[in-house]
């Protein structure tokens, strides 16, 4: 009876864990994405600015 239980458990377990995953990948790659193009933004910014005051 135990065993049947703990099987049921695991399961409702897996199946909580791979639906939080799915919703959480996009999340992260909006976050990471976010993140680089901003560090991306904060490299180049200051290059364009030299730009704009040598010309």
């Amino acid at each position: 009876m135990l065993a049947k239980i703990a099987d049921f458990y695991e399961d409702e377990v897996d199946m909580t864990v791979n639906a939080l995953t799915t919703l959480l990948e996009p999340l992260m790659m909006v976050f990471l994405g976010g993140t680089v193009g901003f560090l991306l933004v904060c490299m180049y910014l200051p290059i364009f600015k030299l730009v704009t005051v040598i010309t």
